[in-house]
């Protein structure tokens, strides 16, 4: 069993900034792509931010310049860094990871349970 549990959500004013955390715990034995994925009301779930486990990033052209992912491979966890916050950022932010219980075996994609980001005066 994987859960991923996010933290870091919260209301922030237009211009502001949050740290999203995610960490993953359960029996894993290897992590492959992480990322993060927001959804708001009445939309379809995009991606946000990826990163593989060498480091290599990938972001969503309305988040690039503004918006920062890491993680920490030692901790299970991934970071999303958000700076100058605008309105439209407004959604619940879902951690997603692809987790293999075998280090040599296939990895299976486990999402968190999201966590609201709300960006308003």
């Amino acid at each position: 069993q994987v859960q991923l549990v996010e933290s870091g959500g919260g209301l922030v004013q237009p211009g502001g900034s949050l740290r999203l955390s995610c960490a993953a715990s359960g029996s894993i034995s290897r992590i492959n792509d992480m990322g993060w994925y927001r959804q708001a009301p009445g939309k379809e779930r995009d991606m946000v931010a990826t990163i593989t486990s060498g480091g290599t990033t990938n972001y969503a052209d309305p988040v690039k310049g503004r918006f920062t992912i890491s993680r920490d491979n030692a901790k299970n966890t991934v970071y999303l860094q958000m700076n100058n916050l605008k309105p439209e950022d407004t959604a619940v932010y879902y951690c997603h990871a692809r987790v293999a219980f075998v280090y040599y075996g296939p990895s299976y994609p486990r999402w968190g349970q999201g966590t609201q980001v709300t960006v308003s005066s």
